[in-house]
């Protein structure tokens, strides 16, 4: 079952890992970054964004100064073993994975979407940002594959999919289509017409779920949340249509209990 009583949603088949994808409530942040962003590369004042990730450690954690880590986030299949707090010196990645206790791993979004990865069994956790290109081109199989090196089994592995652009909200062109149609033909399946001939609907939480299962992740969940439509998350897409200057992040994390 999921839990939407709160703006700040947590998955019940994740109850022994702490863990929440968060809204954009609740923070100190103003303006476009109104209040819970958690994005070091916005434009935002650097002191509300710390501010913002100490509410998210101590929601996460029940404490102020646990660890939140995040990933200089580059839209690729990479994915780095956490073992210890690096900081400020963010490494360039879209996944996570750790066993070690007390760190949180955070994965920022703003219509991409963020993935949780949990094995109670092996005490085993993942985070992936999985946009377009990643999903594409394999982050979601390789954050697997890592969890598989640190004791999981792939029977155990649960997913959880937050917050993120969809379809009704997703326009692409002809050209977008053409990549995913030259990966594999099969992909026509995440495309619906759009306004003309030369666009689409893009299904971006469609293909996430099927590589998914793909990968033979059966148990996993999704919260079914537009961001674009959403007024409690950050969206892209949606401040570039208002022609606003810059974008808040969300905050998706997952902790391993100390």
């Amino acid at each position: 079952m999921i839990d939407l009583m709160s703006k700040h949603i947590t998955i019940d088949d994740f109850s022994s890992f702490p863990h929440s994808f968060m809204s954009n409530e609740g923070g100190t942040s103003r303006g476009i970054y109104r209040s819970l962003n958690c994005g070091p590369g916005s434009n935002d004042d650097a002191a509300n964004v710390a501010e913002n990730r100490r509410i998210v450690a101590e929601h996460i954690a029940k404490r102020r100064d646990a660890h939140v880590l995040s990933c200089y986030q580059h839209h690729s299949a990479d994915v780095v073993v956490a073992s210890s707090d690096w900081g400020e010196d963010r490494p360039k990645a879209d996944a996570m994975v750790t066993r070690a206790p007390g760190l949180i791993l955070g994965i920022l979004t703003a219509d991409c979407t963020p993935v949780l990865f949990s094995d109670e069994q092996a005490g085993v956790i993942g985070a992936a940002h999985a946009g377009w290109k990643g999903a594409l081109s394999g982050v979601l199989e390789n954050t697997i594959l890592e969890m598989e090196k640190l004791g999981s089994t792939r029977a155990n592995i649960k997913a959880a999919i937050g917050p993120t652009i969809h379809q009704p909200s997703y326009e692409v062109g002809a050209g977008f289509k053409d990549q995913f149609l030259e990966k594999n033909t099969s992909f026509e399946k995440f495309f619906i017409a759009g306004k003309d001939s030369d666009h689409f609907q893009f299904d971006l939480p469609g293909l996430v779920t099927a590589r998914l299962e793909t990968a033979n992740i059966l148990a996993h969940h999704n919260v079914r949340i537009d961001t674009y439509t959403s007024d409690v998350h950050f969206s892209y897409r949606r401040t570039t249509h208002r022609g606003e200057p810059d974008y808040g992040r969300q905050i998706s994390a997952i902790m391993l209990p100390a």
